[in-house]
Protein backbone atom coordinates (compact mmCIF):
# COMPACT_ATOMS: atom_id res chain seq x y z
CA UNK A 1 0.00 0.00 0.00
CA UNK A 2 1.14 3.16 -0.57
CA UNK A 3 2.83 6.01 1.97
CA UNK A 4 -0.12 8.21 1.10
CA UNK A 5 -2.00 6.10 3.46
CA UNK A 6 -1.38 5.83 7.25
CA UNK A 7 -2.02 2.10 8.06
CA UNK A 8 -4.53 2.50 10.62
CA UNK A 9 -5.77 0.11 8.53
CA UNK A 10 -7.47 0.15 5.05
CA UNK A 11 -10.74 -0.39 5.20
CA UNK A 12 -11.98 -2.54 2.89
CA UNK A 13 -15.79 -2.66 1.90
CA UNK A 14 -16.84 -5.21 4.39
CA UNK A 15 -15.59 -2.81 6.89
CA UNK A 16 -12.61 -4.39 8.55
CA UNK A 17 -9.05 -3.30 8.75
CA UNK A 18 -6.30 -4.66 6.83
CA UNK A 19 -3.92 -3.00 8.85
CA UNK A 20 -4.94 -3.83 12.68
CA UNK A 21 -6.62 -6.82 13.27
CA UNK A 22 -8.53 -7.74 16.91
CA UNK A 23 -7.53 -10.84 17.83
CA UNK A 24 -9.62 -13.79 16.40
CA UNK A 25 -12.26 -14.78 18.89
CA UNK A 26 -12.81 -11.40 20.30
CA UNK A 27 -16.11 -11.86 20.37
CA UNK A 28 -17.41 -12.52 23.92
CA UNK A 29 -16.02 -11.15 27.73
CA UNK A 30 -15.09 -14.86 28.14
CA UNK A 31 -12.32 -15.53 25.89
CA UNK A 32 -10.48 -12.47 26.04
CA UNK A 33 -10.70 -12.60 29.96
CA UNK A 34 -10.41 -16.57 30.52
CA UNK A 35 -8.02 -16.95 27.37
CA UNK A 36 -4.82 -16.14 26.22
CA UNK A 37 -5.68 -12.95 24.18
CA UNK A 38 -2.78 -13.31 21.45
CA UNK A 39 -0.38 -11.15 23.56
CA UNK A 40 -2.15 -7.71 21.96
CA UNK A 41 -3.63 -6.71 25.08
CA UNK A 42 -6.20 -5.22 22.81
CA UNK A 43 -9.90 -5.40 23.89
CA UNK A 44 -12.97 -5.22 21.79
CA UNK A 45 -15.34 -6.27 24.81
CA UNK A 46 -19.29 -7.69 23.32
CA UNK A 47 -21.37 -8.14 26.89
CA UNK A 48 -24.53 -10.11 27.36
CA UNK A 49 -26.78 -7.31 26.31
CA UNK A 50 -24.97 -7.65 22.52
CA UNK A 51 -24.04 -4.03 23.44
CA UNK A 52 -19.66 -3.55 21.78
CA UNK A 53 -17.67 -2.01 24.44
CA UNK A 54 -14.62 -0.36 22.58
CA UNK A 55 -11.72 -1.19 24.72
CA UNK A 56 -8.97 -1.07 22.22
CA UNK A 57 -5.45 -0.86 23.27
CA UNK A 58 -1.84 -2.53 23.24
CA UNK A 59 0.37 0.23 25.19
CA UNK A 60 1.82 -1.65 28.12
CA UNK A 61 -0.22 0.69 30.69
CA UNK A 62 -3.65 -0.11 28.44
CA UNK A 63 -2.48 -3.79 28.62
CA UNK A 64 -2.11 -3.74 32.97
CA UNK A 65 -5.48 -2.13 33.28
CA UNK A 66 -6.52 -5.07 30.68
CA UNK A 67 -5.20 -7.42 33.51
CA UNK A 68 -6.73 -5.52 36.69
CA UNK A 69 -10.09 -5.82 35.03
CA UNK A 70 -9.70 -9.40 34.03
CA UNK A 71 -8.85 -10.31 37.55
CA UNK A 72 -11.69 -8.55 39.27
CA UNK A 73 -14.31 -8.94 37.06
CA UNK A 74 -15.11 -12.60 38.37
CA UNK A 75 -15.14 -11.57 41.94
CA UNK A 76 -18.06 -9.74 43.63
CA UNK A 77 -15.26 -7.00 45.45
CA UNK A 78 -16.34 -3.30 45.21
CA UNK A 79 -13.98 -1.30 42.25
CA UNK A 80 -12.90 2.12 41.94
CA UNK A 81 -12.14 3.35 38.69
CA UNK A 82 -10.09 6.46 39.10
CA UNK A 83 -8.90 8.57 35.80
CA UNK A 84 -9.38 12.04 33.80
CA UNK A 85 -12.55 12.89 32.13
CA UNK A 86 -13.30 11.24 29.18
CA UNK A 87 -10.85 8.28 29.50
CA UNK A 88 -13.11 5.53 29.43
CA UNK A 89 -13.97 4.69 32.93
CA UNK A 90 -17.45 3.87 32.45
CA UNK A 91 -16.47 1.38 29.29
CA UNK A 92 -14.17 -0.02 32.77
CA UNK A 93 -17.14 -0.89 34.94
CA UNK A 94 -19.24 -2.15 31.64
CA UNK A 95 -16.64 -4.97 31.05
CA UNK A 96 -16.28 -5.89 34.87
CA UNK A 97 -20.35 -6.37 34.85
CA UNK A 98 -19.80 -8.30 31.29
CA UNK A 99 -17.31 -10.84 32.57
CA UNK A 100 -18.69 -11.56 35.82
CA UNK A 101 -20.94 -13.65 37.35
CA UNK A 102 -23.61 -11.02 36.78
CA UNK A 103 -23.53 -9.92 33.53
CA UNK A 104 -27.46 -11.35 32.45
CA UNK A 105 -28.28 -9.05 35.13
CA UNK A 106 -28.79 -5.56 35.37
CA UNK A 107 -26.16 -2.84 34.91
CA UNK A 108 -27.87 0.36 35.80
CA UNK A 109 -25.69 3.75 36.13
CA UNK A 110 -26.08 6.94 37.82
CA UNK A 111 -24.57 9.89 37.57
CA UNK A 112 -24.28 11.11 40.83
CA UNK A 113 -22.72 14.37 39.58
CA UNK A 114 -26.05 15.10 37.60
CA UNK A 115 -28.00 14.90 40.49
CA UNK A 116 -29.79 17.82 42.54
CA UNK A 117 -29.40 17.46 46.33
CA UNK A 118 -32.87 16.80 46.94
CA UNK A 119 -33.46 13.98 44.76
CA UNK A 120 -30.27 11.62 45.67
CA UNK A 121 -31.90 9.88 48.16
CA UNK A 122 -34.66 9.12 46.18
CA UNK A 123 -32.70 8.15 43.00
CA UNK A 124 -30.96 5.87 45.01
CA UNK A 125 -32.82 4.32 46.90
CA UNK A 126 -36.35 5.40 45.80
CA UNK A 127 -39.81 6.58 47.53
CA UNK A 128 -43.15 5.71 48.77
CA UNK A 129 -46.04 7.59 47.45
CA UNK A 130 -46.92 10.75 49.26
CA UNK A 131 -43.09 10.97 50.77
CA UNK A 132 -43.63 14.56 49.38
CA UNK A 133 -44.65 16.79 46.70
CA UNK A 134 -44.59 15.13 43.35
CA UNK A 135 -44.43 11.76 44.96
CA UNK A 136 -47.81 10.15 43.50
CA UNK A 137 -46.72 6.70 43.41
CA UNK A 138 -44.13 4.28 44.80
CA UNK A 139 -41.11 4.05 42.70
CA UNK A 140 -37.75 1.50 43.12
CA UNK A 141 -34.85 3.33 43.34
CA UNK A 142 -31.39 2.33 41.49
CA UNK A 143 -30.08 0.03 44.26
CA UNK A 144 -33.84 -1.62 43.96
CA UNK A 145 -33.46 -1.95 40.17
CA UNK A 146 -29.65 -3.03 40.11
CA UNK A 147 -30.54 -6.17 42.77
CA UNK A 148 -28.36 -9.15 41.64
CA UNK A 149 -26.43 -7.17 38.98
CA UNK A 150 -24.09 -4.49 39.40
CA UNK A 151 -24.70 -0.45 39.83
CA UNK A 152 -22.04 2.16 38.50
CA UNK A 153 -21.50 5.28 40.79
CA UNK A 154 -20.28 7.94 38.38
CA UNK A 155 -18.96 10.46 39.72
CA UNK A 156 -19.65 9.50 43.31
CA UNK A 157 -17.46 12.06 44.84
CA UNK A 158 -20.37 14.59 44.55
CA UNK A 159 -22.34 12.74 46.30
CA UNK A 160 -23.66 14.81 49.74
CA UNK A 161 -22.76 13.60 53.24
CA UNK A 162 -26.06 12.33 53.92
CA UNK A 163 -26.04 9.83 50.73
CA UNK A 164 -22.26 9.26 51.27
CA UNK A 165 -23.38 7.49 55.20
CA UNK A 166 -26.45 5.74 53.46
CA UNK A 167 -24.22 4.52 50.69
CA UNK A 168 -21.96 3.62 53.39
CA UNK A 169 -24.65 1.62 54.85
CA UNK A 170 -25.64 -0.39 51.60
CA UNK A 171 -22.13 -1.52 51.34
CA UNK A 172 -21.63 -2.75 54.49
CA UNK A 173 -25.23 -4.13 55.48
CA UNK A 174 -26.59 -4.29 51.89
CA UNK A 175 -29.77 -2.77 53.33
CA UNK A 176 -31.77 0.69 52.91
CA UNK A 177 -35.47 2.22 52.82
CA UNK A 178 -37.01 4.29 50.56
CA UNK A 179 -37.91 7.69 51.30
CA UNK A 180 -40.55 8.00 53.12
CA UNK A 181 -41.10 4.41 54.04
CA UNK A 182 -40.33 2.00 57.17
CA UNK A 183 -39.43 -1.63 55.34
CA UNK A 184 -36.08 -1.88 55.44
CA UNK A 185 -35.25 -3.84 52.06
CA UNK A 186 -31.94 -5.82 51.00
CA UNK A 187 -30.37 -5.46 47.79
CA UNK A 188 -27.64 -7.66 46.32
CA UNK A 189 -26.06 -5.13 43.88
CA UNK A 190 -22.17 -5.24 42.89
CA UNK A 191 -20.78 -1.21 43.59
CA UNK A 192 -18.89 -0.19 40.51
CA UNK A 193 -17.68 3.54 41.36
CA UNK A 194 -15.97 6.65 39.52
CA UNK A 195 -14.66 9.66 40.13
CA UNK A 196 -11.82 12.18 38.17
CA UNK A 197 -11.04 13.46 41.65
CA UNK A 198 -8.32 12.86 44.17
CA UNK A 199 -10.43 11.38 46.96
CA UNK A 200 -7.57 11.35 49.15
CA UNK A 201 -7.45 15.04 49.14
CA UNK A 202 -11.26 14.89 49.69
CA UNK A 203 -11.25 13.01 52.69
CA UNK A 204 -8.22 15.46 54.39
CA UNK A 205 -10.62 18.56 53.43
CA UNK A 206 -13.56 16.75 55.24
CA UNK A 207 -15.50 16.50 51.88
CA UNK A 208 -15.57 12.86 51.76
CA UNK A 209 -15.88 9.84 54.17
CA UNK A 210 -12.54 7.82 55.04
CA UNK A 211 -14.79 5.09 55.57
CA UNK A 212 -16.62 4.92 52.25
CA UNK A 213 -13.45 5.25 50.71
CA UNK A 214 -12.21 2.32 52.20
CA UNK A 215 -15.29 0.52 51.31
CA UNK A 216 -15.28 1.49 47.34
CA UNK A 217 -11.77 1.08 46.82
CA UNK A 218 -11.25 -2.54 47.91
CA UNK A 219 -9.82 -2.98 44.06
CA UNK A 220 -8.62 0.24 42.66
CA UNK A 221 -8.15 0.72 38.53
CA UNK A 222 -6.68 3.63 37.19
CA UNK A 223 -7.28 4.74 33.74
CA UNK A 224 -4.35 6.16 32.34
CA UNK A 225 -4.64 9.93 30.04
CA UNK A 226 -4.52 9.45 26.28
CA UNK A 227 -1.13 11.36 26.85
CA UNK A 228 -0.07 8.26 28.42
CA UNK A 229 -0.95 5.72 25.75
CA UNK A 230 0.06 7.63 22.60
CA UNK A 231 0.91 4.29 21.04
CA UNK A 232 -2.85 3.54 21.36
CA UNK A 233 -3.89 6.33 19.41
CA UNK A 234 -3.88 4.67 15.65
CA UNK A 235 -5.51 2.08 16.98
CA UNK A 236 -8.31 3.94 18.45
CA UNK A 237 -8.78 6.19 15.86
CA UNK A 238 -9.48 2.95 13.70
CA UNK A 239 -11.70 1.67 15.85
CA UNK A 240 -13.94 5.03 15.63
CA UNK A 241 -13.08 5.85 11.96
CA UNK A 242 -14.43 2.08 11.57
CA UNK A 243 -17.63 2.57 13.54
CA UNK A 244 -18.62 6.11 12.15
CA UNK A 245 -17.71 4.83 8.55
CA UNK A 246 -20.33 2.28 8.82
CA UNK A 247 -22.87 3.91 10.97
CA UNK A 248 -22.38 6.69 7.84
CA UNK A 249 -22.45 4.27 4.95
CA UNK A 250 -18.99 5.82 3.78
CA UNK A 251 -15.87 4.01 2.46
CA UNK A 252 -12.98 4.95 4.60
CA UNK A 253 -9.34 3.47 3.73
CA UNK A 254 -7.36 4.72 6.14
CA UNK A 255 -5.39 7.99 7.81
CA UNK A 256 -2.60 10.47 5.59
CA UNK A 257 0.34 10.01 7.63
CA UNK A 258 0.22 14.13 7.94
CA UNK A 259 -3.50 13.76 10.09
CA UNK A 260 -1.69 10.29 12.02
CA UNK A 261 1.40 12.61 13.15
CA UNK A 262 -0.96 15.41 14.29
CA UNK A 263 -3.36 13.06 16.56
CA UNK A 264 0.23 11.41 17.80
CA UNK A 265 1.37 15.05 18.64
CA UNK A 266 -1.78 16.45 19.95
CA UNK A 267 -2.08 16.51 23.52
CA UNK A 268 -5.60 15.18 24.07
CA UNK A 269 -6.81 17.34 27.34
CA UNK A 270 -10.48 15.54 26.29
CA UNK A 271 -8.74 11.98 26.16
CA UNK A 272 -10.36 9.25 24.16
CA UNK A 273 -13.66 11.10 24.41
CA UNK A 274 -12.10 14.26 22.22
CA UNK A 275 -10.47 11.71 20.05
CA UNK A 276 -13.99 9.79 19.47
CA UNK A 277 -15.84 12.72 19.07
CA UNK A 278 -12.93 14.42 16.33
CA UNK A 279 -13.15 10.93 14.32
CA UNK A 280 -16.40 11.19 13.53
CA UNK A 281 -16.42 14.92 12.53
CA UNK A 282 -13.38 13.82 10.06
CA UNK A 283 -15.15 10.98 8.84
CA UNK A 284 -18.39 13.59 8.21
CA UNK A 285 -16.47 15.80 6.60
CA UNK A 286 -14.12 13.52 4.45
CA UNK A 287 -14.49 14.26 0.43
CA UNK A 288 -12.25 11.28 -0.14
CA UNK A 289 -11.66 7.63 1.10
CA UNK A 290 -8.24 8.44 3.14
CA UNK A 291 -8.76 10.97 6.46
CA UNK A 292 -6.93 14.10 5.88
CA UNK A 293 -5.20 16.64 8.10
CA UNK A 294 -8.04 19.06 7.40
CA UNK A 295 -10.69 17.08 8.40
CA UNK A 296 -10.17 16.42 11.87
CA UNK A 297 -10.00 20.31 12.60
CA UNK A 298 -7.97 19.38 15.44
CA UNK A 299 -7.71 22.61 18.34
CA UNK A 300 -4.62 24.44 18.30
CA UNK A 301 -1.76 22.13 19.57
CA UNK A 302 2.04 21.75 19.60
CA UNK A 303 3.48 22.22 15.71
CA UNK A 304 4.22 18.70 13.91
CA UNK A 305 8.04 18.94 13.37
CA UNK A 306 8.40 18.62 9.84
CA UNK A 307 11.53 17.18 8.15
CA UNK A 308 13.60 18.61 5.79
CA UNK A 309 13.52 15.49 3.30
CA UNK A 310 10.49 14.10 2.30
CA UNK A 311 10.81 9.91 2.25
CA UNK A 312 11.55 8.23 -1.07
CA UNK A 313 9.01 6.10 -0.95
CA UNK A 314 6.45 8.65 -1.11
CA UNK A 315 7.78 10.28 -4.35
CA UNK A 316 8.50 6.74 -5.99
CA UNK A 317 4.83 6.01 -5.06
CA UNK A 318 3.08 9.18 -6.21
CA UNK A 319 5.75 8.75 -9.40
CA UNK A 320 4.25 5.16 -10.27
CA UNK A 321 0.74 6.36 -9.38
CA UNK A 322 1.27 9.53 -11.86
CA UNK A 323 2.99 6.52 -14.66
CA UNK A 324 -0.10 3.96 -14.64
CA UNK A 325 -2.88 6.95 -14.79
CA UNK A 326 -0.29 9.01 -17.72
CA UNK A 327 0.05 11.84 -15.59
CA UNK A 328 -3.82 12.34 -14.82
CA UNK A 329 -4.67 13.39 -10.84
CA UNK A 330 -8.76 13.40 -11.16
CA UNK A 331 -11.01 11.17 -12.60
CA UNK A 332 -12.17 7.50 -11.56
CA UNK A 333 -8.58 6.33 -13.37
CA UNK A 334 -6.29 8.71 -11.72
CA UNK A 335 -3.44 8.62 -9.71
CA UNK A 336 -5.60 9.91 -6.60
CA UNK A 337 -7.71 7.31 -6.78
CA UNK A 338 -5.02 4.84 -7.05
CA UNK A 339 -3.47 6.68 -4.30
CA UNK A 340 -6.58 6.56 -2.06
CA UNK A 341 -6.52 10.19 -1.27
CA UNK A 342 -8.16 13.46 -2.31
CA UNK A 343 -6.73 14.88 -5.90
CA UNK A 344 -6.10 18.27 -4.04
CA UNK A 345 -4.20 16.94 -1.80
CA UNK A 346 -2.15 14.93 -4.09
CA UNK A 347 -1.98 17.85 -6.20
CA UNK A 348 -0.40 19.93 -3.49
CA UNK A 349 2.21 16.99 -2.56
CA UNK A 350 3.15 16.81 -6.21
CA UNK A 351 4.16 21.01 -5.85
CA UNK A 352 6.18 20.40 -2.50
CA UNK A 353 8.11 17.57 -3.89
CA UNK A 354 8.49 19.20 -7.79
CA UNK A 355 7.16 16.79 -9.50
CA UNK A 356 6.28 17.47 -12.91
CA UNK A 357 3.16 15.61 -13.39
CA UNK A 358 2.64 16.63 -17.79
CA UNK A 359 5.99 14.61 -17.85
CA UNK A 360 4.21 11.02 -17.53
CA UNK A 361 1.71 12.31 -20.02
CA UNK A 362 1.85 10.22 -23.37
CA UNK A 363 3.95 7.70 -21.84
CA UNK A 364 7.06 10.58 -22.01
CA UNK A 365 8.69 9.49 -18.74
CA UNK A 366 9.54 5.86 -18.11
Amino acid sequence: MSTAIAVLGEFESSGQPVGHHLPAGVSALTPMFGESSGGTGRADVIASSGATLGMVGESSVMRRVLDRVARVAPTGASVLVTGETGTGKELVARAIHAGSPRAKRPFVRVNCGALAEGVVASELFGHERGSFTGALERRKGRFELANGGTIFLDEVAELPPAQQIALLRVLQEGEFERVGGTETLKTDARVVAATNRNLDEAVREGRFRSDLLFRLNVFPVAMPSLRERKGDVALIAGHYARQYATKLGKRIRGVSPSAMAALVAYPWPGNIRELQNLVERAVILARGEVLELADFELPDGPAIPRSDTEPADERQSIEAALRAARGRVYGPDGAAESLGTAPSTLDSRIRRLGIDKFAFRAGRRN
